[in-house]
């Protein structure tokens, strides 16, 4: 028995198939965690405006599935994406705290 039998599952996703493939750096992995966010990252571009384009990006995959698994268009997903995202940035519900993890 590993040290480890005890610990409750993560359920991770796979990695994606052009990752697999052809390889790929991880940049960013979230978590819910007892409906907060658990977040492991790596600075991983030189120039921080990077990660607005990975940020928009990842609006989009999401607002896809909801236009596909929900009864809503991918416009009406993103734009409710959106709406929070700048109610968040202009007052955080909980701004957390940021450790580094060696």
């Amino acid at each position: 028995m590993s040290d480890n039998d005890d610990l409750p599952e993560a359920h991770e996703l796979p990695i994606p198939p052009d990752a697999q493939q052809v390889g790929g750096h991880e940049v960013l992995r979230a978590f819910v965690v007892d409906g907060g966010l658990s977040v492991s990252l790596q600075r991983a571009f030189d120039e921080p405006h990077v990660w607005g384009v990975l940020l928009v990006d990842l609006a989009r995959h999401v607002a896809r599935i909801y236009a596909e698994e929900a009864e809503m268009t991918e416009e009406h997903a993103m734009a409710e994406i959106r709406r929070m995202f700048d109610a968040e940035w202009d007052r955080p519900t909980d701004p957390g705290e940021t450790d580094p993890i060696n």
